[in-house]
């Protein structure tokens, strides 16, 4: 049995699974990417609220700055609004969906993240 070029068939198997491979990370890597950036969002957002004692127009600011520094435009739910009395703790939630399209339109699905963060107010209002 003669068994030439059968070693360059393996090879060329090899390299288009490796390749295949390399096109599922390149695509799967940005939803990663997007939840960490979701993760930050939420982190910030509280920690603006802790520190004016606040939700409203400062968190307002806020989030609209780091939409446009994202590009992330998540639905944003907080457990309180208005002044929030010192060690009041409060919550905001953030939802987003991310689009992972494997081969253009074709096997495309979303997927919603979702990041949550707690915090204390600082501020004592009279």
């Amino acid at each position: 049995m003669n068994k030439k070029g059968n070693s360059f068939v393996d090879a060329c198997v090899v390299v288009l699974v490796i390749a295949m491979l390399i096109a599922v990370v390149i695509k799967v890597m940005p939803v990663f990417i997007a939840k960490q950036q979701l993760d930050t969002y939420a982190s910030e957002l509280c920690r603006t609220a802790e520190i004016s004692g606040n939700i409203g127009s400062n968190t307002t600011v806020k989030s609209e700055q780091l939409s446009q520094d994202t590009g992330l435009k998540p639905t944003i739910i907080w457990s309180k609004t208005g002044d929030i009395q010192l060690n009041q703790e409060f919550t905001v939630t953030l939802t987003t969906t991310v689009n992972i399209g494997l081969f253009g339109e074709f096997a495309s699905f979303p997927i919603t993240l979702t990041s949550k963060a707690t915090g204390v107010s600082e501020v004592y209002h009279k």
